[in-house]
């Protein structure tokens, strides 16, 4: 099959002993840093084999082509973001979570700083239609978790506004941080304390509302 053509209709193999665990890590490792430095068009199958050292054959033993690897990398990078916002929930629960605005984005700058090709990925033109939904369904969920940590912070539930809310924010840090770490760079300290004093301008106010009649 050419890499460029559709994939076939099958879910990729799923290692079980921990040298096959290690080279899928070195593989999707590997695609990330292609993606990341030298863009979608240069990862091809030959080219991750290069970068990871794994033989070609062994890849397709994962994957059926570029464009599986590229869904296997845009799903790792949604596991990542959903322990991080499961972790922030914890800690609001648990009273630990005092600086909301900050710490949030130093974690997803953090997200977006270690994995430079799967956000060449959310901001490229070459989406995959399963990537894209990947992308709506990862937006979703970090909206849904920031509303019960601001639930859970303000003792407040409200079905209208918080919705809405915080899926703005959601979009506003994610314009930011894409636009400050495209191209594998890195981001200006500067421009993230500016995103931090923009989010909490709006968390204050969002509080305010929260709390009138």
């Amino acid at each position: 099959m050419a890499e460029g053509s559709p994939r076939q209709a099958r879910q990729p193999r799923q290692p079980r002993q921990a040298r096959s665990r290690a080279r899928v890590e070195a593989i999707l490792g590997a695609a990330d840093r292609i993606l990341s430095q030298e863009g979608y068009e240069a990862l091809t199958m030959r080219r991750i084999a290069e970068e990871s050292g794994a033989p070609v054959g062994s890849i397709y033993q994962f994957y059926a082509d570029k464009g599986a690897v590229v869904d296997a990398l845009g799903r790792r990078c949604l596991d990542r973001y959903r322990t991080a916002i499961d972790d922030l929930v914890e800690r609001a629960v648990a009273g630990e979570l005092t600086d909301l605005v900050g710490t949030m984005v130093d974690v997803y700058a953090e997200l977006f700083r270690s994995q430079p090709g799967g956000m060449a990925l959310w901001a490229g033109r070459h989406l995959s239609p399963e990537l894209a939904r990947a992308d709506e369904a990862s937006n979703a969920l970090i909206a849904d978790g920031l509303r019960r940590i601001v639930e859970q912070l303000t003792g407040v539930a409200d079905d209208e506004v918080l919705p809405r809310a915080t899926r703005m924010v959601v979009w506003a840090a994610n314009a930011v941080l894409h636009e400050v770490h495209k191209g594998g760079g890195t981001a200006d300290p500067g421009t993230v304390d500016e995103l931090k004093r923009m989010l909490n301008a709006y968390w204050e106010d969002l509080r305010s509302r929260l709390r009138a009649p």
